[in-house]
């Protein structure tokens, strides 16, 4: 199991610098962002040995549980 950012997030925050660097804006001046997208990965082969998974199915197609 792995929790962190989300892998395309940071290139697509570069794009963003570049752009408002070529229309003019001083880099010094630019703030640092934080990641804005997590994401938590699970490897299914792990948590079937562990014994963690019950279904396969997504959570939207079981229904409520009871």
């Amino acid at each position: 199991m792995s929790y962190g950012i989300n892998l395309l997030d940071p290139f697509r925050h570069a794009a963003e610098y570049v752009d408002r660097i070529l229309k003019g804006e001083k880099p010094a001046e630019m703030p640092l962002q934080a990641p804005t997208k997590y994401q938590l990965v699970i490897n299914l082969k792990t948590a079937k040995a562990m014994g963690r998974v019950r279904s396969r199915r997504p959570f939207s197609q079981r229904g409520m549980p009871q």
